[in-house]
């Protein structure tokens, strides 16, 4: 049975790169992604020719409760199921500010993308996965994209944090919810990853790698989250679950 998994944000970037590894590992996957298919055709089209019946593309906001139904509907629909779930929309800030001037704007959307979304399309998700029993050793797995921000701070994009450590948390509260019913919980925690969210940076980041910023001297890149999803949706971690992987070339470890 060809497993299924559904990716948010899934058009670009990480979302991408993950979308493709787990067509590349076998999977059906359904995307939701706010942008419209003709902003990221290249992409998508590469997603199509690796299999036009495994492949769905569902435009909508993860923010949304009626665009979360529909995801959910469509891929049932076409795939007959849902095995895998990878949380990775989320947003920065539109504008960096102190974390005294932040504003309720701000806050309120970066929260709501980031955090509030992945939690309410996580309880579909679940309640699917529920119906359908186990398939092979497990019921499902979840699969939280957050971030090196869930614990270190950045005081000009405090929303951003603040959503981060929130999905940490809710990775911890599902994995203690869900074990018992089969379903495994993971989160990724990504470095600094070449993508459009990191751009704006990169003259930043690469004074930083000059002077030697991280053990492992690069920048990350998308392919190293998807193989870290990868490798936490198969079976090779049966006995794991609320746990993190930081991929972030060892930016974690405290040096002097």
């Amino acid at each position: 049975m060809r497993k299924t998994a559904i990716v948010t944000g899934g058009s670009r970037g990480i979302g991408f790169a993950i979308a493709r590894q787990l067509m590349m590992d076998g999977y059906s996957v359904a995307i939701l992604d706010i942008n419209s298919p003709s902003d990221y055709r290249h992409n998508l089209d590469q997603l199509a020719e690796m299999g036009e019946d495994a492949f769905l593309y569902v435009q909508g906001d993860v923010r949304c409760a009626q665009d979360r139904e529909h995801l959910i509907k469509e891929t049932v629909d076409k795939f007959g199921g849902i095995h895998v779930l990878v949380n990775n929309a989320g947003i920065a800030p539109r504008v960096r500010r102190d974390l005294l001037e932040m504003t309720e704007e701000s806050f309120d959307e970066v929260i709501a993308t980031n955090t509030k979304g992945p939690l309410f399309l996580t309880q579909l998700v679940v309640k699917q996965m529920l119906k359908q029993g186990f398939c092979g050793k497990k019921r499902g797995t979840i699969v939280n994209i957050s971030s090196l921000s869930a614990e270190v701070s950045s005081i000009n994009r405090g929303e951003y944090c603040i959503s981060k450590a929130g999905l940490s948390m809710l990775t911890t509260l599902l994995a203690d919810r869900l074990a018992p019913e089969g379903i495994l919980v993971h989160e990724v925690r990504p470095g600094i990853i070449a993508t459009d969210m990191t751009m704006p940076v990169k003259a930043k980041y690469d004074a930083l790698f000059e002077q030697g910023l991280l053990p492992i001297n690069r920048w990350g890149t998308p392919e190293d989250i998807a193989n870290a999803v990868s490798a936490l949706v198969s079976d090779k971690f049966l006995y794991t679950t609320g746990c993190y992987v930081n991929v972030d070339g060892g930016l974690h470890i405290k040096r002097l």
